[in-house]
């Protein structure tokens, strides 16, 4: 059903500001059990976007049926008066959606689709149509977080919402990974405590990388190479750019290294040009990790991915803790999209 693959892409077109949006959940309806959460998030979106959201029959509606949810998804790509769809949150089962959806009605209205997290199976689908597609900005996280929405989220988001150009990735001045509990509304006015960012690492720099990315969070990637439905053949994605992220549920380091021995054993690994990996979250109500925890965590994962790198891929130029991962700020990360890897100057460009 997906074997469309372009490797061509093109860029939707953007809104503008008084455009409708479409605010979809296909994963999980978490905007029924936290609806404060979820209207702050869509708040931000007319205050700070100036956009219009519309939302589906499946939008606030937990356990959803995937019919439903399938068909909330064909409503928004369909209709003429919606510019770009923004997915409420993520969740752990929607790759069981892909299979209800009509490729040839999303190819014949491409639309900006924004989310990340379990959303990773959507952009799958959508880099498989040649459909750029962008990860980052959630309502219930990034929109809707707590105290305000942080000044470097905005900016990307705006960028990627509405512009069509080159733009610089940087670094985030600081960021958390640590929650609050969206069970008291009250806690949604607190401003976070923000952590310095510690910055970049470097792995193979020396070398200039441009091309196409395809990724997304690792742990869903993992599930669609054992369900291999929409994995393309290895060849397809020689030369393009891998990003990666880890979820909240904290996957542990040896997991990680697994995941890229089967990406290594299968000869996925080394098509890729360049490796790009976002700051794991390291802090989560189940684990909430003192400052040295985190930094172990951290660390430990890292070692990880360079420990499979070592075997399967040794040259790959690399970028550790960039900012489109489970913490906060979020920079956007265009999936299809451009991206320029300057591991000269250790500076990267991202087309949106």
């Amino acid at each position: 059903m997906f074997s469309m693959h372009t490797h061509t892409f093109t860029y939707p077109q953007k809104p503008h500001v008084g455009d409708k949006v479409a605010i979809l959940s296909p994963s999980s309806g978490l905007p029924e059990l936290f609806p404060a959460v979820f209207e702050q998030g869509l708040q931000r979106l007319r205050d700070v976007f100036q956009l219009v959201p519309v939302e589906y029959p499946t939008t606030r509606k937990m356990n959803a049926p995937l019919e439903e949810r399938a068909r909330d998804v064909h409503a928004a790509f369909a209709d003429p008066e919606i510019k770009a769809i923004i997915c409420s949150i993520g969740g752990d089962d929607q790759i069981k959606l892909l299979k209800y959806l009509d490729a040839d009605l999303i190819k014949a209205h491409p639309k900006p689709f924004f989310g990340y997290s379990d959303n990773t199976n959507l952009h799958v689908l959508l880099w498989n149509l040649g459909i750029v597609s962008y990860h980052g900005g959630s309502i219930m996280v990034e929109f809707g977080r707590r105290g305000a929405m942080h000044p470097y989220t905005v900016g990307y988001l705006k960028h990627a919402l509405f512009e069509h150009g080159t733009f610089e990735i940087m670094p985030a001045p600081e960021y958390t990974d640590e929650e609050i509990s969206w069970e008291n509304p009250a806690s949604l006015r607190v401003q976070p405590i923000m952590f310095p960012n510690t910055g970049w690492q470097w792995l193979n720099a020396g070398s200039v990388v441009e091309g196409i990315t395809w990724g997304g969070n690792l742990e869903i990637l993992d599930w669609q190479l054992r369900a291999n439905r929409y994995i393309l053949p290895e060849e397809s994605y020689r030369g393009k750019i891998l990003y990666l992220e880890t979820s909240e549920e904290l996957p542990s380091a040896l997991y990680v290294y697994r995941v890229l021995m089967g990406m290594g054993e299968r000869g996925l690994l080394q098509q890729f040009a360049a490796l790009l990996v976002a700051r794991p979250k390291a802090w989560s109500f189940e684990s909430p990790h003192n400052a040295e925890e985190k930094a172990k965590y951290i660390r430990e994962q890292e070692e990880a991915i360079r420990a499979a790198l070592a075997e399967y891929h040794p040259r790959v130029l690399t970028v550790f803790n960039l900012d489109f991962g489970h913490t906060d700020p979020q920079c956007v990360i265009p999936n299809g999209g451009w991206t320029r890897v300057d591991g000269v100057q250790k500076r990267i460009f991202v087309e949106y």
